[in-house]
C-alpha cells in the first residue's frame, strides 16, 4: 500500500518495480508509457481530491490492479489518499436570516446552522466566532449525534424603534494549518410589538370656517404617528363622541384623518364645535387630541317679521294714531348682519313707531275711508345692515269696517218721465235708483213718496213706488185732459243709525193720446135744422160768406184740426183746410141755386186720425124776403110740381108789388153802391149766432183754428213739489172769448153771432207760468 496526499501534481511518481512494465487498471490517475512499462514507476495523471473520490469518508483508499507481462503477472495496489487541510469552512446559506420580537428576553437562544469542512481529521476541526456588537454572543449547541451548532444568544433586550435590524458575521474556522475560515451573514430582523402608542402632532388643533363653507369640504387634517410598524403602526381616525349635533355636521376619513363638512353649518345654531378625535393603531392602542371648530359669521339670515298682535278690522272713523298691529322683528345674525331697520312700504295712511328694542306699533296717520279703499294690504319690510343686506317683507290684511257716513245718493237731482195717458192701472212707469257707498244694513235703501194731498185726493192714489227697488207704479190711468204733470218728491233713507236720507224730485209729464175726436162749435150740431146762412147775390169771389169753428181736447198734433168739403160736384163754395173759413169760390149768375147744403169734415192731425162734421145751409139772397120761399118750399119735388100752379098764381100777384119795392130797392141800392162792402161785411158778421163762452171751458186750450193767443206756463221752481193738476176755468169774461159787433141785421131768429175771425178764445193753464209767443197758421202750414 502506498500512501499519496491529495493534491499531488501530475509529475509526482512513484519507483515500485524497475523492469517490469505494467499497465493500471482501472484507475485512470496512472498513466501506462513507455518509460512507465519500463521501469515501473507508477505517475499521478490527475490532479487527486479526496473529497471528490472519497467525499466525508474518514479513510480514502484508492485501490486498482497493476499487470506486469514480463513475467506475466498481477499486482493489487492500494493507494490511501491524505487529506490535506484544501477546504475551507462553508455555510449552506451565505446569509441567515432571522426574525425575533424586540419583547424577546435577555437569555434566549437562537440556533444557527452549521458550517461544514470537507476536510478531515485535524482539518475539519471547526470552531465559530461571531463580530463584535452589545446585543448578541455565540454560544455552542451540541446534538445528540455530537455535532455542535452554534447558537445565538440575547444579552440584552432589543429595541425596534431603536434599532430594527441587526447583522452580524459568523465566522468558522477548521483546525488545518493554515486555518481555513467561512463566514456567513446573519441577518436579525426585528419584529415589532405594538409598545408605542400614536401621537398626535398637536395637542389641540383650532381652526375657523365660515358658515357658508359648501358641504363636502374639507376644514382640517388631524395627524397622529406611531414608532410601531406594521399593523402596530396602522392607525385609524374616529370621533370619540356620540353627540348627534357633531356627527351630523362632520365626517372624518379614518385614513387621512382629514374633517369634512357634512350638512351647512349655521353659525346662529352653533357658534362653536370641540371634538374630541381618537387616533388607534392596529394593537388597540390609542391617542386623543382636541379639535376646536369655530364658526365665524355671515349675513345668511334674512330678518324675521312677526305680527304679535293685531287687529284683522277697524272701523273707518278710527282716530289718527290708533294702534292697528305691534310686531317684532328679529335678525338671527350677529353685529350688523343682526341690525335691523323696518318700513311700510306703499303710499298707506299708517306708520311704524319704535315701541321697544325690535318692536314697533303701527298705528294710523291719517283718517280712514272705507268708500275709497275697503281694505289694505300692509306691507313691512325689514332689512339689516349685513353686506350685502338681506330684506324680507311680511304683508297682512286689514279691512275698514264700515260707519255709516254716506247718506244714499240719487244719480241726478230731478228725473223726467214721460207717460203716455190712458195707461193701464198698475203698470210700473218709471225706476229710480239711489246708491249709497256703505255697506251692508248701512247701504240698504228704503223709497218713499213725500206725501201730499189736493182737493181730488191724495198723492198715493194716483203713484205709488216699491220701497225695495224704486221702481215706481201709476195707481190709476192718467188722462192728459186732467192732469198733464205731476212733481213729486222721492226720499231714499238708508238702514244705518242713525238713519241718513236724501231726496230727489221726479216730474211725470202725461203725454197726451188722440182719444178726443174734434168738437164743432159752429154751428152747432145742436141747433135746429132750419138754421142758415144768408150769402148775397152780388157776393164776389173769395168773400167769405162763413166760418166753421172746432176744438179738440187733445194737444199738440193731435189738436191740429184740418176741414174739408163734402161735396161730390164742384160747389159754389170752398173751404180753407186750416181756419175753416168758407168763402165763394166764384160770382153768383141768375141760373144758380139759391139753397145750398154744404157738409164740412173736421179731422185732427193724430194717429189715427179723428173726425166730426156738420151741415151748413147756405140760402143766395140778398134780403130776408127772398129766402122766404126757399124756407116754405116743399121738402120733396113731387109736392113741389103739384103745387107749382099755385105759386105761380101768387108769383103773379106779387108781380106789381115787388117791382115798385124792386124800383125803391134799386134807387137805394145805387145809392149804397160805394158801401156795399162794408154793408156785407155787417151782415157776415151777423150770421153767427150767440155762442155761451163757458161751452169753451170743457176744452182745452189750443184746440181753436188759429191764430189765437195761448199763455203757456212751466213751473221754473224746482222746490215746488205738489201737482200741478189742470183745472178748467169757469166764469170766463165774454169779452175775452167774442168781440161781438151787432151792427147789420138783427133780426133775432137768424141766430146770428160774432164772426168766427173774431172769436178768440184766450185759455190759461197751472202747468206754466211764463207766456210765449203767438203761434200763428204760418207756423202750422210749416207743421203740415
Amino acid at each position: 500500500m502506498f500512501r499519496l496526499s491529495e493534491g499531488g501534481d501530475s509529475d509526482a511518481s512513484a519507483d515500485w518495480a524497475s523492469g517490469i512494465t505494467c499497465h493500471f487498471t482501472p484507475s485512470q490517475h496512472c498513466e501506462n508509457s513507455a518509460g512507465t512499462e519500463d521501469n515501473g514507476n507508477l505517475y499521478i495523471a490527475d490532479r487527486i481530491d479526496r473529497e471528490t473520490l472519497c467525499e466525508a469518508a474518514a479513510d480514502c483508499v484508492l485501490t486498482f490492479d497493476v499487470v506486469a507481462e514480463n513475467p506475466l503477472n498481477v499486482f493489487s495496489i492500494k493507494i490511501n489518499i491524505q487529506d490535506i487541510n484544501d477546504n475551507p469552512p462553508t455555510f449552506v446559506h451565505d446569509i441567515l436570516a432571522l426574525e425575533m420580537s424586540e419583547s424577546t428576553s435577555p437569555g434566549a437562544k437562537f440556533a444557527l446552522q452549521k458550517s461544514e469542512d470537507l476536510d478531515v481529521g485535524v482539518n475539519s476541526l471547526i470552531s465559530y466566532s461571531l463580530s463584535e456588537n452589545q446585543y448578541f454572543a455565540l454560544g455552542e449547541k451540541v446534538s445528540t449525534d455530537g455535532s455542535v451548532f452554534p447558537e445565538l444568544i440575547l444579552e440584552k433586550p432589543l429595541d425596534r424603534e431603536t434599532q430594527n435590524k441587526h447583522e452580524l458575521i459568523l465566522t468558522a474556522s477548521d483546525g488545518g494549518n493554515p486555518v481555513q475560515t467561512g463566514t456567513a451573514l446573519i441577518n436579525i430582523i426585528i419584529n415589532d410589538i405594538n409598545d408605542n402608542s400614536p401621537v398626535f402632532t398637536q395637542d389641540v388643533y383650532k381652526v375657523s370656517v365660515r358658515e357658508s363653507i359648501p358641504v363636502n369640504s374639507t376644514i382640517l387634517q388631524v395627524s397622529a404617528s406611531d414608532e410601531d410598524e406594521g399593523v402596530n403602526a396602522q392607525i385609524t381616525y374616529s370621533f370619540s363622541t356620540k353627540e348627534n349635533r357633531i356627527l351630523q355636521k362632520f365626517a372624518i376619513n379614518p385614513r387621512s384623518g382629514e374633517i369634512t363638512i357634512k350638512e351647512n353649518l349655521d353659525y346662529e345654531k352653533s357658534k362653536y364645535y370641540e371634538i374630541s378625535v381618537e387616533a388607534k393603531d392596529g394593537g388597540g392602542l390609542a391617542a386623543h387630541a382636541k379639535v376646536l371648530i369655530e364658526i365665524t359669521d355671515e349675513n345668511d339670515n334674512a330678518p324675521e317679521i312677526s305680527i304679535t298682535s293685531s287687529s284683522d278690522l277697524i272701523p273707518e272713523d278710527s282716530a289718527p294714531g290708533s294702534v292697528v298691529a305691534l310686531i317684532k322683528v328679529h335678525d338671527r345674525d350677529s353685529g350688523e348682519n343682526g341690525e335691523v331697520q323696518c318700513i311700510i312700504t306703499g303710499d298707506l295712511p299708517f306708520q311704524l313707531l319704535s315701541s321697544a328694542i325690535n318692536f314697533y306699533k303701527i298705528v294710523t296717520k291719517s283718517s280712514l275711508d272705507r268708500e275709497k279703499s275697503s281694505s289694505y294690504n300692509i306691507t313691512l319690510q325689514a332689512s339689516d345692515k349685513g353686506s350685502p343686506e338681506k330684506i324680507s317683507r311680511k304683508w297682512f290684511r286689514l279691512d275698514i269696517s264700515d260707519v255709516n257716513d254716506n247718506a244714499p245718493v240719487f244719480d241726478k237731482l230731478g228725473y223726467t218721465a214721460f207717460i203716455p195717458e190712458n195707461n193701464s192701472p198698475g203698470a210700473s212707469i218709471f225706476s229710480v235708483q239711489a246708491r249709497d257707498l256703505d255697506t251692508d244694513d248701512n247701504a240698504k235703501v228704503t223709497y218713499s213718496i213725500l206725501s201730499k194731498s189736493d182737493e181730488e185726493g191724495p198723492l198715493s192714489s194716483y203713484i205709488s213706488i216699491n220701497p225695495v227697488t224704486g221702481v215706481i207704479y201709476a195707481q190709476r190711468s192718467f188722462d192728459y185732459e186732467k192732469h198733464k204733470e205731476f212733481n213729486i218728491q222721492i226720499i231714499a233713507r238708508d238702514n244705518g243709525s242713525p238713519s241718513l236720507n236724501s231726496s230727489t224730485t221726479l216730474r211725470i209729464c202725461i203725454v197726451d193720446q188722440n182719444d178726443n175726436s174734434p168738437v164743432i162749435l159752429y154751428p152747432s150740431p145742436e141747433v135746429d135744422s132750419s138754421t142758415f146762412e144768408m150769402v148775397p147775390w152780388t157776393s164776389e169771389q173769395g168773400s167769405l160768406v162763413s166760418k166753421v169753428v172746432a176744438v179738440d181736447a187733445d194737444s199738440g198734433h193731435n189738436s191740429w184740426l184740418s176741414y174739408f168739403l163734402q161735396s161730390p160736384e164742384p160747389s159754389l163754395f170752398t173751404i180753407d183746410q186750416h181756419t175753416g173759413e168758407i168763402r165763394t169760390s166764384r160770382g153768383f149768375h141768375e141760373k144758380d141755386i139759391t139753397k145750398h147744403g154744404i157738409v164740412v169734415l173736421v179731422k185732427d192731425n193724430g194717429i189715427p186720425s179723428r173726425s166730426a162734421s156738420v151741415t151748413l145751409t147756405m140760402v143766395i139772397a140778398d134780403h130776408f124776403h127772398q129766402i122766404l120761399p126757399e124756407l116754405s118750399s116743399p121738402s120733396n119735388k113731387e109736392e113741389s110740381q103739384s103745387n107749382l100752379q099755385f105759386y105761380l098764381v101768387i108769383a103773379l100777384a106779387l108781380i106789381s108789388f115787388f117791382f115798385m119795392l124792386t124800383v125803391i130797392i134799386a134807387v137805394v141800392s145805387k145809392y149804397k153802391e160805394s158801401k156795399s162792402t162794408d154793408t156785407f161785411g155787417s151782415l157776415s158778421t151777423s150770421l153767427y149766432p150767440q155762442i155761451d163762452p163757458r161751452f169753451f171751458s170743457q176744452f182745452n186750450p189750443g184746440t181753436l183754428p188759429l191764430p189765437y193767443s195761448y199763455d203757456v206756463c212751466v213751473t221754473l221752481d224746482p222746490n215746488e213739489q205738489e201737482f200741478a193738476f189742470v183745472s178748467p176755468q169757469h166764469n170766463v169774461p165774454v169779452d175775452s172769448l167774442i168781440d161781438a159787433d151787432d151792427s147789420g141785421i138783427g133780426n133775432e131768429n137768424l141766430k146770428s153771432s160774432t164772426p168766427a175771425e173774431n172769436l178768440i178764445p184766450q185759455s190759461h193753464t197751472n202747468m206754466c207760468s211764463t207766456p210765449v209767443e203767438d203761434v200763428g197758421p204760418a207756423d202750422l202750414h210749416a207743421a203740415e
